[in-house]
């Protein structure tokens, strides 16, 4: 697995973001639970220049907001996604990125084009059995408990990148 050649980080939500709960509300609203330390991270990569993209089957303004405010640019936040790998393509021919320069993280079935697709493909420990066969890598922890935190720091530590700068912190979030 070559780490030094990934510059884009992509992800699922429901699965890998959290633990794939979704409680029911009035009005068709789902309530997820994020964990903090996978947004902080995903914060930490982009003050670093990596580029994040999200391919979720999910489709609510909660969503969306959680990753803008996680550094996702607007265009690179696909919801509502029923072909990820059509979207994964879309995302790197946009970035002029290689898929292998690309690590994707997703938990179920439709992550499984994607998974195989990408540079390093990641699941989260819970994820299901046809994506625990394909993955490039198995993290350490389920879905919602850190995988995405574990695989940031996975990227950038060994490339000198898991530093904080408070300045920058403060202008870009």
């Amino acid at each position: 697995m070559d780490l030094s050649r990934i510059k884009a980080i992509t992800f699922d939500v429901d699965g890998v973001m959290t633990d794939g709960s979704l409680l029911a509300m009035d009005h068709s609203e789902f309530i997820r639970v994020f964990n903090a330390k996978d947004s902080f991270a995903a914060r930490m990569a982009v003050m670093q220049g990596y580029i994040l993209g999200v391919f979720t089957g999910g489709d609510t303004e909660g969503v969306h907001t959680r990753m803008l405010t996680m550094g996702v640019a607007p265009e690179d936040i696909y919801m509502h996604c029923r072909g990820k790998l059509k979207a994964f393509e879309d995302f790197c021919r946009r970035h002029s990125l290689s898929p292998e320069e690309v690590l994707y993280v997703g938990d179920d079935i439709p992550d499984l084009q994607v998974v195989k697709a990408a540079g390093i493909g990641a699941v989260p420990a819970d994820a299901s059995p046809e994506l625990l066969e394909a993955a490039d890598y198995i993290c350490k922890v389920p879905g919602g408990r850190g995988c995405l935190r574990e695989l940031i720091e996975m990227v950038l530590r060994p490339a000198g990148h898991w530093t904080f700068d408070a300045e920058i912190y403060e202008k870009i979030f």
